[in-house]
């Protein structure tokens, strides 16, 4: 029997040029996303540790971040304030929210979620204050952060 060869098959090569751009663009999609975060929080503010805490299903629509430190400085928009300062800023940024709801029929300050991140040294009072100030200007929505633990957080006293 004899075989015979047929065509020579040539090697065929894939185009990896457009996998090379859409890795590209995740990694600057990532970097701007990272820099995003950052700002949202400050590294002062040691966050308490929970089994319960755990991380939201879906991203809030409107988040609006209040931090306090362990001194209990008040931290809004990257600015140091005092409470009445932060009661200023946040009917500001109410007013804000509810004439920029005006233009497309949706309640945009029924929507927003004010993200308070306090320091696990932090008075309970005193995030009751930004609580209070924070409905004073309007929002109904408050979410607390907290680190995830996996073991119990109980100080034995």
């Amino acid at each position: 029997m004899r075989l015979t060869k047929g065509r020579k098959q040539e090697i065929v090569e894939g185009d990896m040029t457009p996998m090379i751009d859409m890795t590209f663009q995740l990694i600057a999609f990532f970097m701007v996303l990272i820099n995003f975060s950052d700002v949202e929080q400050d590294q002062r503010v040691n966050l308490p540790a929970s089994e319960l805490a755990k991380p939201p299903d879906t991203a809030y629509d409107e988040p609006i971040t209040v931090q306090m430190t362990a001194d209990e400085t008040i931290l809004f928009s990257g600015q140091e304030m005092t409470i009445d300062d932060l009661r200023a800023a946040i009917r500001q940024e109410g007013t804000f929210l509810r004439e920029y709801s005006s233009d497309d029929g949706e309640n945009k300050l029924a929507q927003a979620t004010v993200v308070i991140r306090a320091d696990l040294e932090s008075r309970t009072g005193r995030v009751q204050e930004i609580i209070k100030a924070c409905q004073d200007a309007g929002f109904e929505k408050f979410a607390l952060r907290g680190k995830t633990s996996d073991k119990s957080t109980l100080r034995p006293d």
